[in-house]
């Protein structure tokens, strides 16, 4: 049986900062593309039970409705699977937001694909700056999978067997965003693995050494 990892109250801190700027370059590279600021909420730093993934996640959401889901995992010493969450009924409003209101109006198929272009479009933009910048804070490279769109019930989500080993622990940051003067809003989380989870309390250190 594996032990559990605690993080101390200066550890948190740390990553939680660097979350802070993580996602604070996510939301700048996202709204130079769409002209418009986006709110963060402060990151949520949580350790669980990696078999208890699906249930932390449906827990932070409302699990009720369905969901757009831009799944996209990062690999180097940080590794782990990004989710951004957004309400399934949010893709015409991105659509909107890119400037694109005109094919709104075109058949539902087109309009369907052109959703799906759109949140991964945000999804590469979100996910790569925010765990790129994290990482190169922490002195990690990583290298990211072609991101996917799926509708579903996140309560039934297929998550990655192969990087959660279930009676190993699990991280999980989140924030809440919302595009101002729109009424679209979502999640982003990033989860790592245990072995991730070691190394970033390492990293964590030597990140604080630098400013000692």
């Amino acid at each position: 049986m594996m032990a559990e990892i605690q993080f101390s109250g200066m550890e948190k801190d740390i990553l939680q900062e660097l979350m802070n700027i993580g996602f604070g370059q996510a939301a700048a590279d996202l709204a130079q593309v769409i002209d418009l600021s986006i709110e963060l909420s402060v990151p949520d730093i949580q350790l669980f039970k990696a078999r208890d993934l699906r249930e932390h996640i449906g827990s932070e959401v409302d699990s009720d409705q369905e969901f757009s889901l831009v799944e996209q995992y990062f690999l180097g010493k940080f590794k782990g699977i990004a989710l951004l969450v957004f309400p399934s009924k949010a893709g015409k409003k991105l659509v909107s937001l890119f400037g694109l209101q005109d094919q709104c109006n075109k058949p539902s198929q087109h309009l369907e694909l052109l959703e799906k272009e759109v949140m991964m479009e945000v999804g590469n933009i979100l996910i790569g700056a925010c765990v790129g910048k994290i990482t190169e804070l922490l002195n990690d490279v990583v290298i990211y999978s072609p991101p996917r769109v799926m509708v579903q019930d996140l309560r039934n989500s297929a998550l990655p067997k192969n990087l959660f080993d279930p009676a190993s622990m699990a991280i999980s940051m989140k924030t809440v965003f919302h595009f101002e003067q729109q009424e679209v809003s979502g999640q982003l989380f990033l989860i790592a693995n245990q072995e991730s989870i070691t190394w970033l309390k390492s990293a964590l250190h030597a990140f604080m050494e630098q400013y000692e």
